[in-house]
């Protein structure tokens, strides 16, 4: 029985925001964009729906008087990752075990 995928994070652009999330515990608005291929626009919406499910929270504030947007993996947003991820290699796992039978 393969279980469900998590519909958010089910997408390659929200999936790399949380993988670099993950990894680094926070970024600039600006590192996202220049290492994700997207558009501001997008990555913008993308940002706004893992806000809303509690994955990221976001800090917004000045630097030389340009804005700054920070983004930091919350709890929750660990916890769906890690079981996105489980759930991923269990897919792959059965895959290969019905290879082999």
């Amino acid at each position: 029985m393969f279980k469900n995928l998590d519909p958010l994070l089910h997408s390659q652009v929200r999936l790399a925001i949380m993988t670099i999330l993950l990894n680094l515990k926070s970024a600039e608005f600006s590192f996202l964009l220049a290492n994700i291929e997207t558009t501001k626009g997008n990555l913008s919406f993308q940002i706004a729906k893992l806000k809303k499910a509690h994955y990221i929270h976001i800090k917004k504030s000045f630097r030389n008087n340009y804005p700054l947007t920070i983004l930091q993996i919350t709890e929750t947003g660990i916890i769906a990752y890690e079981r996105y991820m489980e759930t991923i290699s269990d897919y792959f796992n059965k895959s290969q075990q019905k290879l082999l039978n």
